[in-house]
């Protein structure tokens, strides 16, 4: 199978399975960095990149730094709600902002876990999208959940691949 169209199935079934359990669970399960994430497992399942602790732990210090800064700059504000331009509570959604990337990205570095998805993680919740502790809790669950569909599939193809069974992750030479 072609690499191209492989990657993408890969991607695409990590966030299927997210999917399916949003639209199970009527919860917000399925948010933007995921893709991202997906992207980094699939692509590089076997490098440092897509690591289960780096990937976890990125994506919990986005969400520790984003509601840290959302409750102490701008609780209560949704950056999707009407913001006029130069006022006090724009300012204060762009104060949650760049504090949560600062600290994500110093706290990645600190743990040495650095998995860029994770800024986009932080910004979801500093702008007001998923600003709950409740909803925090459900980021990282969802993170989990694709690390270990990853690790489901790669021991899939490592096992099929044992056996002489053409797997979906890479191409066959023989």
């Amino acid at each position: 199978m072609d690499d191209r169209l492989a990657t993408g199935l890969h991607t695409g079934l990590l966030i299927a399975v997210i999917g399916v359990l949003a639209w199970a669970t009527g919860l917000p399960a399925l948010f933007p960095s995921l893709g991202p994430s997906a992207f980094v497992l699939a692509t590089f399942p076997e490098s440092e990149a897509s690591d289960t602790r780096r990937v976890v732990v990125s994506h919990a210090i986005g969400v520790v730094a984003g509601l840290a800064t959302y409750h102490l700059f701008a609780g209560g504000i949704v950056v999707t709600s009407e913001i006029a331009p130069l006022s006090l509570l724009g300012l204060r959604l762009a104060a949650s902002g760049v504090g949560a990337i600062v600290l994500t990205v110093m706290g990645m570095i600190h743990l040495g876990v650095r998995h860029p998805p994770a800024c986009a993680t932080t910004l979801i919740v500093a702008l007001g999208l998923l600003s709950s502790p409740l909803e925090g809790v459900l980021i990282v669950a969802a993170v989990v959940v694709l690390v270990v569909v990853q690790r489901l599939l790669l021991l899939t193809d490592a096992a099929l691949d044992r056996r002489g069974v053409f797997a979906i992750g890479r191409s066959r030479s023989d």
